[in-house]
């Protein structure tokens, strides 16, 4: 695919067909993503890939750990913005109920579209993306160009996947249940597979910000 083709194609999907990706392509999108920068070469990230009969158990577990509060994050996240960061949260938290047909009112159902974070929402596959523990700010930003590449290899195979950072707060559970080591803190999820067009979740679209809002020029 065209790459500006790729970049405009990517989005976050939350409605995916059950159907497995082969095990070929995942490892084509993962190790070609290896080849992503990062600071001095140091390739600070691990990432930890789970389908079949494990998934299903992560899919089962997690929804009854979240309702009983048994959360664990290795990095603290509060989800609050202020300005124009505030704004753009909120527009796009709209534009996903709004695709759903779901009213700012209607709790009840924000809540069961929230909770299909932790299902995955129906993907056949998902990944852990995982730091060293004694790493921080820069080596998250070098994680961070890794799980972009992976999300653009993605796209580029005809598939789709949503990063999750509602994912990052069960790092006990999936430490005990993917024998994680204790030396690897994990930062967030992503949920991927073929995309479920079918879905009306998936024709949620954001706005990008102007480019003089974000970029600036100097000569």
């Amino acid at each position: 695919m065209e790459f500006y083709e790729v970049l405009k194609q990517r989005r976050s999907m939350r409605g995916f067909l059950p159907d497995a990706v082969k095990q070929n392509v995942i490892e084509r999108v993962f190790t070609s993503a290896l080849q992503a920068p990062s600071n001095c070469n140091t390739q600070p990230w691990y990432v930890h890939i789970v389908s079949g009969e494990k998934i299903e158990e992560l899919r089962a577990t997690l929804p009854q750990k979240f309702m009983a509060g048994e959360l664990s994050l290795d990095y603290p996240y509060d989800g609050k913005y202020d300005g124009d960061f505030k704004v753009r949260q909120y527009a796009a938290a709209q534009a996903l109920y709004d695709s759903l047909g779901i009213a700012r009112d209607d709790k009840a159902n924000r809540h069961v579209a929230f909770m299909r974070n932790f299902t995955f929402f129906d993907a056949p596959h998902v990944a852990f993306f995982y730091l060293p523990a004694d790493f921080g700010l820069r080596e998250a930003c070098d994680l961070g160009m890794f799980a972009q590449s992976v999300m653009l290899g993605l796209v580029n195979e005809g598939l789709g996947s949503c990063p999750q950072t509602a994912l990052g707060m069960f790092a006990d559970t999936l430490k005990e249940s993917l024998s994680i080591p204790d030396d690897r803190k994990l930062m967030f999820g992503l949920s991927f597979g073929y995309v479920d067009k079918e879905d009306p979740v998936n024709r949620c679209t954001t706005d990008r910000a102007a480019p003089d809002q974000l970029i600036q020029w100097h000569s």
